[in-house]
């Protein structure tokens, strides 16, 4: 009896050590996938020590060729018991070696067979998209359920509630019974996703398992992006890493018959249109297509080519933006006395051939033309008319011989030029006779004020209304005006009023011996 027991104890042991020289982790791995798989475990006390050490190893053989990591597989383990324990989330490995080394540290739970409460705690926190620990969102979860198939409990509708969730269900039972109840459980395909198993014979089913699980997760999208007028990005999974091989891609305008989308292997030359072909070496995971035609469909397909694998081809629709001539857009800005600076995009030096900008002051001023190359896209128009509205074309010229014009108007400042010359004379006891000189004929009036000037310093108490302060405008014929009543100190402002602001005034000061009643002017 007891050479029996220890014979049992040696097995037990030789099946939790590492697997070290009989299965070394693999240089190359499955690097095709992207998903969250949970397996729900069976510790229970209905399931043996041995049956249990066994359904590790089974989990041990086939997790070892996946990678795992952020944009990879990523693994949890609930374990079934009296009361069910996350034994590790999805976060916790990211090697084989850790995830490896999990499995071997895997104590069994035991006590009764609650898998209700585990599928709840799979169905509110481990399955759930976006929660602390939980499966990441918009990629394919799968729950795994190893089972002795001894009293399940009531497991129908968590099951559906999951699958109704996007959840994929598989079975792996070591018993042959409650054949209705799992079966009620998984997702179709049921031969696929159904597997009952001897607890000695799992390695059979290992390579089936793992490629139905492969097939649910498998990341095979043949991503578009960067798409624009004449080029675009494509991007898949490497699929090849690690492999001897390459990458073929044909891409060509998609057929133009009814339901010419383009399956998957399926050449974009169907139909009789042309395609064009690159190759890329097997590490690569993008490639840029260019010389394609704007706001035209295109179908790629991407054909990987290995000696080593069999691997599916994929491919995708895309269709180019329509094209945006140049000018699309044109402004105006850094707007002077005799110059602006016109703008215009979108910038297409691979199209256009070269710039052409027109102006001409309104109305019906003489026409001028500079001519831009196709690599700016902006320039200074100088020499303009002070205070003046433009209208400025910009013609975008095509070597096909089409253009695109787009015209705006813009704006020169006004020459607002300051007064030339201010002079005041006393006349009498409270008059002045204020005479003034402009230096520009653009004047359209002048602006005129005096107020009493302070001989000392304000108190805080006096504010700038207490101050008597009058103004006056008077026409562009104007060049002197009489002030009288006036302060013993006052203080002369007369500044020019021009179209759209006002020049640079000058100011005089007169003083007077006697007080003034109120102020006045006389012209």
């Amino acid at each position: 009896m007891a050479n029996r027991v220890l014979f049992t104890c040696m097995v037990v042991y030789m099946l939790l050590q590492p697997s070290g020289a009989q299965n070394p982790l693999p240089e190359a791995v499955l690097n095709c996938c992207e998903g969250d798989v949970l397996f729900l475990l069976d510790s229970s006390g209905s399931v043996s020590s041995y049956d249990y050490s066994r359904m590790l190893g089974f989990l041990s053989e086939l997790l070892l060729p996946f990678s795992l990591g952020a944009d990879q597989v990523k693994v949890g383990l609930l374990q079934v018991g009296s009361q069910p324990r996350l034994e590790f989330g999805f976060d916790a490995h990211t090697t084989q070696a850790g995830l490896q080394g999990a499995l071997r540290d895997t104590k069994a739970l035991r006590g009764d067979t609650n898998t209700e409460e585990a599928l709840r705690m799979a169905k509110d926190w481990v399955l759930r998209p976006g929660a602390g620990g939980g499966a990441r969102p918009d990629l394919p979860r799968v729950l795994v359920w190893l089972t002795d198939g001894v009293e399940p409990g009531d497991v129908i509708g968590p099951m559906e509630a999951l699958r109704g969730e996007g959840v994929a269900v598989l079975v792996v039972s070591t018993g042959h019974g409650n054949y209705q109840v799992l079966r009620q459980v998984v997702s179709p395909p049921l031969e696929s996703h159904l597997y009952f198993v001897d607890i000695d014979d799992m390695s059979i089913i290992t390579e089936d398992l793992r490629d139905a699980i492969i097939e649910i997760i498998r990341a095979e999208r043949l991503q578009v992006r960067d798409v624009s007028t004449n080029s675009a990005v494509l991007q898949w999974r490497p699929v090849l890493a690690g492999l001897t091989g390459y990458y073929e891609i044909r891409y060509g305008p998609a057929p133009t018959s009814a339901g010419g989308g383009g399956g998957a292997g399926t050449s974009p030359s169907t139909g009789g249109g042309q395609y064009q072909r690159l190759t890329q070496p097997g590490e690569s995971s993008s490639v840029q297509l260019t010389g394609l035609r704007p706001d035209t469909t295109y179908t790629a397909t991407l054909t990987p080519e290995s000696n080593e694998q069999v691997l599916n081809s994929l491919s995708v629709s895309f269709t180019t933006t329509p094209e945006v001539m140049s000018p699309a857009t044109v402004t105006i800005s850094e707007s002077g006395a005799t110059s602006v600076r016109v703008s215009w995009g979108p910038l297409q030096p691979w199209s256009v051939q070269s710039y052409q900008v027109e102006y001409s002051v309104l109305p019906g001023g003489r026409l001028h033309t500079v001519t831009v190359g196709n690599n700016q896209n902006s320039t200074l128009l100088r020499d303009l008319q002070p205070g003046s509205q433009y209208l400025v074309t910009v013609s975008g010229r095509y070597p096909s011989g089409r253009e695109r014009a787009m015209s705006v108007k813009a704006c020169t400042q006004e020459v607002t030029p300051g007064l030339e010359d201010l002079q005041l004379t006393t006349v009498g006891s409270a008059s002045v006779q204020v005479d003034w000189r402009a230096r520009s004929n653009g004047v359209r009036g002048y602006w005129l004020t005096w107020e009493e000037q302070q001989a000392r310093p304000r108190p805080p108490s006096f504010s700038s209304s207490s101050a008597q302060r009058s103004s006056l405008y008077l026409p562009a014929d104007s060049l002197s005006t009489r002030l009288t009543h006036l302060p013993p100190a006052a203080r002369v402002c007369v500044s020019p009023v021009y179209r759209t602001a006002r020049g640079e005034g000058l100011c005089c000061t007169t003083q007077f011996h006697s007080n003034a009643l109120r102020y006045g002017y006389s012209s």
